[in-house]
């Protein structure tokens, strides 16, 4: 562009007819763009021709559109003076856009040196943008620093305007400017130090500063990365406590190339916790006391740090009393006092516990919770057979669902007790060898069977509601508590009852008897029938053995026939006895009537015996007193000669004669 460029050429001649008549001081102007007495003058002479050739192509409208309208001005003045001045000028013009280009190509030249050696530059901030942090570093165009290189754990700028900062080129951004690192600074002034951390394994502190995929991101005076399998010993699952944390790490993998620097917090924590178990290995014994530091809890127990070997403290030999949860007596972080229980040296396994600190309450227990004491004590717990009862720290007792109330009603023991209630108790039994205390509630209030033989004596009437039927009788309440059992067998003097809810209804009023009362066994004997008379004292009363009765066939069996022969009342005609006087079987259909002859009676069991056959005998004895009536009447001694040879002696009559007798009767009728 310089070389082609002639002052005599046409073309330049509408400099002059284009460009604005500017005022008489910009004449001075000229004169100092004409000197190149300093270097300041000619840096910025080739800056304002640069403005002027990146704009334009024609020198003409290059001269029009100038940054510098000062020396477009001063051109365009000495081009109207004369054709000296202008030849001048454009001289002047092509010496400044050479010099520019020199600087332009010096500045490259600087720039590509440092991106190329990552040389570290000193710079001023000169503004914070929402992605940026612009920094003069002394180029033409400025350096461009990532905002969250610079963002602290807060997310706040560790710099502001005017702060100088120390950077590394890396490239020339086409929108403009140039892209610069603060970390790979920090990384070129730290780098030496950190590979002789690595190769001395020396310790280095550094600030976590966030969390990553797969770990930790710490400041060590670069940002390095922590694996999350080398945060601790044992795998952490919640990085995020970390974060803000100032942490000592050892540097375990460095690339310069590509400024990844790996610590690890893990290494350290081992060596320390190596040398500690050494020390404690040596000293520790079964029954020894030491302190140590809680570190981790489970819902089984504590895992205690006693010096570079871990111990578990089981939740049952945390207290003498109960807990739900360990955090219930301590917490991670607590520096306690534990007692060795058992000490595997092979699988290096430590048994620990804390109880055994204090005496066991169970050793006295005894002595101080006597059978019949009162005591208060504060319920822990309650299941469907009872509820358990805190006395003291590690003494509890148990009060059974049976020994809450008198009554028999209460369903569950939540209706009376809860946890966290204070209540009052009796101690009932201790057995400290099973660590068992038995209680009691409703010996605090009145019995009220101990009064109930007086209140309701054998024989008294009573009335109550029936509350419950069953198979084997009703349940009548008398009063709140009290209930009276009737059996089946009592309900009725005259009817087989097979269920009570046959005579009974739930929740009716009936009237009872009171047949016996048992406090110490809290049961009351109740009965119905024995309001109504009893047919079988009435029966017993009104007939005797021998007597013929009617009776009907209610049931058979094999060995004979049940036969009702009154309301209420029953006899057995055994089979044997089933039996005509011709001594043939009866037909025992059941609804069929015959007649009977008591043959056997027991009052107290009940039982009453009959029979068929006993009654054909009767008449047989019957027939033979009327046959011999009829031989001494004087009518008979006319019924021929052999009735009248037999006649002299009629105290001789025989079984023949009666046959014969009967024989007769038989073809007479």
């Amino acid at each position: 562009m310089v070389e082609n460029h002639n002052p005599d050429h046409n073309e330049s001649k509408p400099l002059t007819t284009e460009t604005e008549v500017l005022a008489p001081e910009a004449t001075a102007a000229h004169t100092d763009l004409s000197s190149e007495s300093t270097s300041t003058q000619q840096h910025e002479t080739a800056h304002d021709a640069s403005n002027v050739a990146a704009q334009h192509v024609a020198p003409a409208v290059a001269a029009h559109q100038s940054a510098d309208h000062g020396t477009v001005a001063t051109a365009t003045a000495a081009a109207d003076e004369s054709d000296d001045d202008l030849n001048y000028d454009a001289a002047d013009f092509a010496a400044a856009l050479a010099n520019f280009d020199r600087e332009q190509a010096a500045e490259s030249a600087a720039a590509q040196n440092l991106t190329a050696e990552e040389v570290i530059v000193t710079g001023t901030v000169v503004k914070i943008t929402d992605k940026h942090v612009v920094v003069d570093i002394g180029l033409k165009s400025e350096g461009l620093i990532p905002l969250e290189q610079v963002l602290d754990i807060h997310g706040v700028s560790k710099f502001q305007a005017g702060d100088t900062v120390e950077v590394v080129v890396e490239r020339e951004e086409s929108e403009g400017g140039y892209l610069v690192s603060y970390d790979k600074a920090l990384r070129h002034k730290v780098w030496d130090k950190l590979e002789q951390a690595a190769n001395d394994k020396t310790p280095v502190k550094g600030m976590v500063l966030s969390r990553v995929k797969g770990g930790l991101t710490v400041d060590i005076g670069i940002k390095a990365f922590l694996p999350g399998s080398q945060v601790e010993v044992r795998p952490v699952r919640n990085l995020d406590g970390y974060i803000g944390t100032e942490i000592e790490v050892r540097v375990i993998k460095l690339n310069k190339k590509r400024g990844n620097v790996v610590i690890s917090r893990k290494e350290l924590l081992e060596e320390d916790q190596n040398a500690k178990k050494s020390v404690t290995l040596a000293t520790l014994e079964e029954g020894s006391v030491l302190t140590g530091t809680v570190k981790n809890l489970t819902d089984y127990g504590a895992f205690v740090d006693m010096g570079g070997l871990d111990g578990l403290l089981h939740i049952t030999d945390m207290s003498w009393g109960r807990l739900t949860h360990p955090r219930d007596l301590v917490n991670v972080g607590d520096e306690i006092q534990v007692k060795v229980l058992k000490f595997d040296k092979d699988k290096q396994r430590v048994s620990l516990g804390f109880k055994q600190l204090t005496p066991d309450p169970w050793l006295d227990a005894t002595e101080r919770y006597p059978i019949g004491a009162q005591v208060r004590g504060r319920v822990l717990s309650v299941t469907d057979y009872g509820a358990f009862v805190e006395l003291e720290q590690g003494i509890e007792g148990l009060v059974h669902v049976s020994e809450m109330t008198w009554s028999k009603r209460m369903k569950h023991p939540s209706k009376m007790v809860k946890p966290g209630d204070e209540v009052d108790t009796i101690i009932l039994s201790v057995n400290p060898n099973d660590r068992r205390i038995s209680l009691g509630m409703k010996q605090l209030q009145d019995n009220p069977w101990e009064q109930l033989e007086d209140k309701y004596p054998t024989g008294a009437i009573i009335e109550g509601r029936v509350r419950n039927l069953t198979d084997f009788g009703a349940f009548i309440e008398i009063e709140d508590g009290i209930d009276g059992l009737v059996h089946v067998s009592n309900l009725s003097w005259t009817k087989r009852i097979k269920h009570p809810s046959e005579v009974l209804k739930k929740g009716e009023k009936v009237r009872a008897i009171v047949l016996g009362v048992e406090p110490e066994n809290r049961r009351l004997s109740l009965g119905v029938k024995q309001l109504q008379p009893d047919v079988w004292d009435t029966f017993f009363a009104q007939h005797r053995v021998g007597d013929v009765i009617k009776g009907k066939i209610l049931r058979t069996a094999q060995f004979g026939a049940f036969v009702e022969i009154a309301e209420g009342v029953e006899g057995l005609c055994h089979v044997s006895e089933a039996i005509d006087a011709e001594g043939k079987p009866v037909s025992m259909d059941v609804d069929s009537e015959h007649e009977f002859k008591i043959v056997k009676m027991n009052q107290e069991e009940k039982k009453v015996g009959l029979s068929i056959r006993a009654v054909g005998e009767e008449a047989s004895r019957a027939e033979v007193e009327s046959y011999k009536e009829r031989e001494k009447s004087p009518k008979g001694n006319n019924s021929g000669s052999s009735s009248s040879s037999s006649s002299g002696n009629s105290s001789s009559t025989t079984l023949g004669d009666l046959i014969n007798w009967k024989r007769s009767e038989s073809e007479r009728d």
